[in-house]
């Protein structure tokens, strides 16, 4: 994804490479994009393009950091308006178990789970809409929201930074040709462990569902239970008079 990414950027002004970045960066949480595209990858990559020069930090980071705090916000106020009916929808469904962790990190830590839930792709574009959906007061999100936001950002873009910076320093001491042998090697072991992961977090989502599943069907027999028992309790009493 960032070799398909790095090439879309390729060749456009500096200005256009910025507004796409602030614009993947926004979308993840505001339109839920995230599901499609990290936002981080993004910012990596524009890390790397200003470790060649061809970005600044010094405009990069704050149109990162402020497109990633709107861009929540406006994710906040989509699930404090919509509530339970966002919930019903199809994205929501697809990732129920991710919905499920995400709702239950914010009953156990609060607005601190705005910030926890920054540095994981889907909890990061379901976050902000279910902690609006719970009716956590906005002032308490927009702090968490604002510090996650520039770490997240101010991370991974220094990370790209320094990614790139390190290519060119190995491409001079060791050979283009050996430099780039190097990267492609490093971008299979990455993409790998991205895949890995992927399964992991589909194997983790499968068996929350199939967990959930099994609870309404034990509650669903328990209702049945008590509902025998009130029709044997009360067929019993009729009997009796």
């Amino acid at each position: 994804m960032l070799q398909h990414f790095n090439a879309l950027v390729d060749g456009l002004p500096p200005l256009l490479v910025y507004l796409l970045i602030a614009g993947l960066v926004f979308a993840e949480a505001a339109l839920f994009f995230g599901f499609v595209f990290p936002g981080e990858t993004a910012i990596v990559v524009g890390g790397v393009l200003a470790s060649q020069g061809r970005l600044s930090l010094v405009v990069l980071l704050p149109m990162a950091i402020g497109a990633a705090i709107v861009g929540d916000s406006v994710g906040y106020e989509i699930g404090h308006r919509y509530g339970a009916r966002l919930l019903d929808t199809r994205a929501m469904r697809r990732h129920r178990a991710a919905v499920r962790r995400a709702q239950n990190l914010i009953r156990r830590r609060g607005a601190s789970a705005v910030f926890i839930g920054r540095f994981t792709a889907l909890l990061r574009a379901l976050m902000p809409a279910l902690a609006g959906s719970a009716r956590m007061p906005y002032s308490r999100f927009l702090v968490f929201n604002a510090l996650g936001g520039i770490c997240w950002v101010v991370v991974f873009t220094f990370g790209g930074f320094f990614a790139g910076a390190a290519f060119e320093h190995v491409a001079k001491l060791a050979g283009r040709g050996l430099s780039i042998g190097l990267a492609a090697v490093a971008l299979v072991a990455l993409a790998v462990w991205a895949w890995r992961r992927h399964r992991s977090e589909a194997r983790a989502e499968k068996e929350a569902e199939a967990e959930a599943e099994g609870e309404t069907e034990e509650a669903e027999a328990g209702d049945r239970s008590e509902g025998a028992a009130r029709d044997g309790a009360s067929d019993g009493s009729w009997y009796g008079r």
